[in-house]
């Protein structure tokens, strides 16, 4: 089920810890990283191969070039969903997978998996990065999204993590693999909370079937998700406040023809408003143009307050939630976002956008999709 399929169960964890806690000893021979319990993640604990080992394993290890590994990974796994598939050949026939809700100890179970999510979900995976965590050890990061087609909505389903993989130096090849959810604490196999963050992603929102801007989640946590946007064209006026509609019927009066060629320009979702600053002094609102214009051949707008412009937004932390939205509700919705963020180790900007997806007079509340998005400072996917 969902992103834990892509790589299921690891019966012990392994991966790279950096807060201490309490150590234990595997064995005489083998001595464990202290553990730590990190946001997002499960507590997982890293078997040190380097101390306490006879010397022969750890002359084995010293063979082991991790580097090929690695270039390997960026080679193999953006296949893991299209036709061509992974190399299976570079794990051990006996390799365990691990993730909150699924765990094999086979490269067969892993791949009937595979070929599974790929038929019921169509999924999309995003590999960010591959990188050297241990001796003998490669951690990945990745977001994964799939559309559930079960459902008559097909809501689209969102993991993003890490993929930490063992080397056994002997085999020259993986011989096991553990998915860390950033949604979730306990990343423990079987996670009855890895199992609720699913089923509460197949949620309807009701999004338009409209060009709406571009953008690739970077990281979804529990409380919100983090995008990166291509840059888009918008028609802009001045609106009232952040919940208000202020200057509606100028920007859609602008697509709807009012402009020097007097041409109809296709609606897009959502409509933008926008804070600049921590007060509510200065408000825009905003009509994404669609994403195939450029500027320079765009009509001129009739009315002086309108202005086109080109935005870079960059990228944003996003809070998702539903009903019709007063001054109040997205007030409280900016706080909670800013506060978790804060938590985070996150720096978000003063400014504040709120989007909205739907019209409010057509659609039932409880169905209505809006957001809340805030822009980050120096933000890098760990």
């Amino acid at each position: 089920m969902a992103t834990a399929w892509i790589s299921g169960g690891v019966l012990r964890p392994l991966a790279a810890a950096s807060d201490a806690a309490s150590s234990e000893k595997r064995s005489s021979l083998r001595v464990r990283f202290p553990c730590a319990r990190r946001r997002n993640s499960s507590k997982v604990c890293a078997v040190r191969s380097d101390v306490g080992e006879p010397i022969q394993k750890r002359e084995d290890s010293e063979k082991v070039d991790v580097d090929e590994f690695v270039r390997f990974l960026y080679d193999d796994l953006p296949h893991l969903f299209d036709d061509q598939g992974i190399d299976p050949s570079r794990y051990d026939d006996k390799v365990e997978f691990r993730d909150p809700i699924t765990r094999h100890d086979s490269i067969q179970g892993y791949l009937f998996n595979i070929n599974f999510l790929r038929l019921l979900f169509q999924p999309d995976f995003k590999l960010h990065g591959v990188k050297q965590t241990g001796p003998l050890e490669v951690t990945t990061r990745w977001t994964m999204r799939m559309n559930f087609a079960l459902l008559p909505w097909k809501p689209e389903l969102v993991f993003t993590g890490l993929s930490i993989m063992s080397i056994n130096p002997e085999t020259r090849k993986f011989s096991s693999h553990v998915d860390i959810w950033d949604s979730i604490q306990n990343n423990d196999y079987f996670s009855f909370e890895g199992l609720l963050d699913f089923f509460k992603q197949l949620r309807y929102y009701k999004t338009p079937e409209l060009q709406t801007p571009r953008y690739e989640i970077l990281k979804r946590t529990k409380d919100y998700e983090i995008r990166r946007y291509e840059p888009f064209l918008v028609v802009e006026s001045k609106s009232d406040r952040l919940s208000g509609s202020g200057g509606f019927n100028d920007v859609t009066g602008y697509i709807f023809g009012k402009n020097t060629s007097s041409e109809k320009i296709p609606m897009t979702t959502p409509v933008f408003t926008q804070t600049r600053g921590d007060g509510l002094s200065d408000v825009s609102i905003q009509i994404v143009l669609p994403l195939d214009r450029e500027l320079d051949r765009l009509p001129s707008p009739n009315v002086p307050s309108i202005t086109i412009r080109k935005v870079d937004q960059g990228v944003l932390a996003v809070s998702k939630f539903s009903g019709k939205a007063t001054d109040e509700i997205v007030a409280r919705e900016e706080k909670e976002l800013r506060a978790a963020l804060l938590r985070d180790g996150l720096i978000p900007q003063k400014a504040c956008l709120f989007a909205r997806y739907n019209d409010p007079g057509r659609t039932w509340s409880f169905i209505l999709r809006n957001e809340v998005l805030i822009q980050l400072e120096g933000f890098t996917l760990e």
